[in-house]
């Protein structure tokens, strides 16, 4: 009786090898899967331009999987904040820079002006119905977000959003635990400013 030649060639190491690698993978694509609306929502409030939040997420993405896919599953959620927190810190520089040039010329941005795609609705929009049930008060949430300063707002959307600890959140911002509570001490004071006629 003849056996199938593959089954013969590969060696049964290699393919428990083989099969925690796919494990491996499947468990990289589960943690991403469940962090990506959240880490969309975080860059948008950032840029406030959906494309380019879209492109920092995907960057953040397949940098985190090429530089810490191989870590441990515990460490991944600081670590992935950590490097979406780079990309908008570079985006933000980047812009400044650009300011700066177009200001020099004194251009405004006419780039994509007339992009039919833009028009497009989403699918994932939830509806009239449900945009209606948030309401003023997370419009205003959003708008007074979105007023904070940058390193305020990453303190307090990976602190309450996402809920990492302040050890995490400093991890992922790159400073240290003081420095966090001291940022989501001052936008907790600067949102409930701005959020006085909410209550």
């Amino acid at each position: 009786m003849l056996q199938t030649p593959c089954l013969m060639a590969i060696p049964e190491s290699m393919t428990d090898d083989r099969a925690q690698r796919v494990d491996a993978a499947q468990a990289i694509e589960r943690f991403l899967r469940a962090v990506e609306r959240r880490a969309l929502r975080m860059a948008e409030l950032s840029t406030r331009q959906r494309e380019d939040a879209i492109d920092l997420v995907q960057d953040a993405m397949f940098g985190f999987v090429r530089h810490y896919g191989t870590r441990d599953a515990a460490e991944w959620g600081p670590l992935f904040w950590r490097v979406l927190d780079s990309r908008i810190n570079d985006w933000h520089r980047r812009q400044q820079v650009r300011g700066r040039w177009l200001g020099w010329f004194g251009r405004a941005d006419e780039e994509g002006a007339d992009d039919p795609v833009a028009a497009v609705p989403d699918p994932r929009e939830p509806g009239p119905l449900a945009r209606l049930a948030d309401g003023e008060a997370s419009q205003a949430l959003e708008s007074a977000l979105q007023k904070l300063p940058l390193r305020q707002r990453q303190a307090f959307l990976l602190r309450l959003w996402e809920g990492l600890d302040v050890a995490a959140t400093a991890t992922a911002m790159r400073c240290s635990e003081g420095s966090v509570k001291t940022h989501l001490s001052r936008a907790l004071a600067n949102l409930r400013t701005r959020l006085e006629d909410h209550r």
